[in-house]
């Protein structure tokens, strides 16, 4: 659930993060038939890490993910996971794409991931929803 406080054992911690990864060359593949599974695979992967999705959006050529990561994982080892598994998960169950794109090489090598700041808005939304919804927009 979104602003909840979560804890270990030791530690009590609200990570929420905006991650934004694109095909490689910005491939427009997302919107056709792969739509669909691209989006159960990052699911089930998110939950092997205990990773929870807030909200997601799938572009033409980029997904924008909003997430709470777990305090011991850090970003970059759960955007390297999520991208490499998916990668392979992809080729996987659909094969074609492999001899259209070669070297099972799904994902661009880079992401972009800014931290979500929770504050209550005067019109009783949070500023991090708000604010990606913005960013979504621009990027559009």
């Amino acid at each position: 659930m979104k602003n909840e406080i979560k804890s270990t054992s030791h530690s009590k911690y609200r990570c929420e993060y905006h991650i934004v990864f694109a095909p490689k060359y910005r491939r427009k593949i997302i919107y056709k038939e792969l739509r669909e599974d691209i989006g159960q695979i990052l699911r089930k992967l998110c939950n092997e890490k205990k990773v929870e999705i807030i909200e997601a959006q799938a572009c033409p050529d980029h997904i924008h993910m909003l997430v709470s990561i777990p305090l011991y994982v850090s970003v970059a080892q759960f955007v390297g996971f999520l991208k490499s598994k998916s990668a392979l998960q992809i080729f996987g169950r659909h094969a074609n794409l492999k001899y259209k794109y070669g070297r099972r090489t799904f994902w661009a090598r880079g992401y972009y991931a800014d931290t979500v700041i929770i504050g209550e808005c005067p019109n009783k939304g949070f500023c991090g929803k708000i604010r990606l919804k913005k960013i979504i927009k621009q990027n559009n």
